[in-house]
């Protein structure tokens, strides 16, 4: 049995040592890291068995069951569109996390493309993140107040140099409220993104081939388990959880590092922070395989190397067993993707031109797709 040292130090200078822990608790540390399978990375189920579900799930879930239920008799096709990144908490009551680089794009852009083509779309963003439509006017872009004015009278009206963008914009959005086409639901932690992507799929799962799912969202790879937090630390008596507010810093020797997260606002004056994170498990297998039955899934793969994008979106389809990954670099995902099938490479470009005439690359990529999209209707879930 491996012996741990604990050494808590106190505003009062109190050393309080703890030997020998007892052989259960060595026992739940061990078997913490064998499902962890020695790197971090835990089984998707058991993800789920660890965590708690954000709040509004059960009222979301009731959202878009309702919305897919009204387009089943519609006939209609539904595209889930996942937008924005997630954050990675530090704290139980979160003041500080780790955010994924994403404004949210190309999901809130390609989002109004599927609407043109038909579909009913299911958006599901982070939140505050671009949103179809309203993209438009954003507090750094086109501030809202900007685009109005008041006549001599004090009436508030639209610049008439505005006027014609935003009555386009406005008769698109009243016509997705008019169809019941567009079902907006939030995320903002990776663990809401997670509970909510597997409650949608499955409710989706209904519309068989004729669901759609693009997957743009960039979502954490990496988390702090929740097991790994505070709380995690209860079992080691009353006495610790009474001396626990009264730490000035904490000296834990261990074969392994662990995080300890506060409940509360970490406290900037303890030092240096340092953070061990876990992989996020990857959730496109049980999606592909058990979640979205007969669906057409689309995902992303950003790289910096081009020499690397098509053999590493080419592995993806074959480790998940997808239908369409949409590489992208870095730098070009403006203005060049390339669609990739188990057969086909297709890349989509913009012109100079077309670059000057603010045309959009969503405009190509989700045309593209539903080509694609047709063939696996017309083959009844197979290519």
């Amino acid at each position: 049995m491996m012996t741990h040292y604990v050494t808590v130090f106190t505003r009062s200078s109190l050393a309080l040592n703890l030997f020998n822990m007892t052989s259960a608790q060595n026992d739940s540390l061990r078997s913490r890291q064998i499902l962890e399978d020695g790197q971090g990375v835990i089984d998707p189920d058991t993800y789920f068995q660890r965590h708690s579900p954000p709040k509004n799930l059960d009222e979301d879930e009731i959202r878009i069951r309702g919305f897919v239920d009204f387009h089943l008799k519609t006939n209609r096709r539904v595209v889930l569109v996942t937008s924005g990144g997630t954050t990675v908490p530090l704290e139980n009551q979160t003041v500080r996390f780790i955010d994924n680089f994403s404004a949210g794009t190309r999901g809130a852009t390609s989002a109004e493309y599927f609407l043109e083509q038909n579909y009913a779309v299911i958006f599901m963003h982070r939140q505050h993140s671009l949103q179809p439509y309203s993209r438009y006017y954003t507090h750094s872009t086109n501030c809202f107040l900007d685009l109005l004015s008041l006549d001599e009278s004090g009436v508030v009206r639209v610049d008439p140099k505005y006027a014609a963008k935003m009555k386009e914009v406005m008769f698109k959005y009243n016509l997705s409220k008019e169809n019941n086409t567009l079902l907006r639901v939030e995320f903002t932690t990776v663990t809401d993104y997670l509970f909510l992507l597997r409650s949608a799929t499955h409710i989706m799962a209904a519309l068989r081939e004729k669901a759609m799912y693009y997957l743009a969202a960039a979502v954490s790879d990496f988390f702090i388990p929740a097991e790994k937090m505070v709380r995690a630390w209860s079992g080691i008596g009353e006495r610790w959880e009474r001396e626990r507010c009264q730490l000035c810093w904490i000296f834990f020797v261990h074969s392994q590092s662990f995080n300890i997260q506060a409940e509360h606002k970490i406290q900037s004056g303890e030092g240096a922070l340092t953070l061990k994170l876990d992989q996020v498990p990857k959730f496109l297998k049980p999606l592909v395989s058990n979640w979205a039955e007969r669906g057409f899934i689309v995902s992303f793969k950003l790289e910096t190397d081009t020499n690397l994008l098509v053999s590493k979106a080419r592995a993806a389809l074959m480790r998940y067993g997808h239908q369409v990954v949409i590489g992208n670099i870095l730098h070009t995902r403006k203005r060049v993707v390339t669609m990739i099938s188990r057969d086909e490479e297709h890349e989509i470009s913009l012109s100079d031109d077309e670059v000057a005439a603010e045309v959009e690359i969503e405009s190509k990529i989700v045309p593209g797709l539903v080509r694609w999209h047709d063939r696996w209707i017309e083959g009844k879930g197979t290519w």
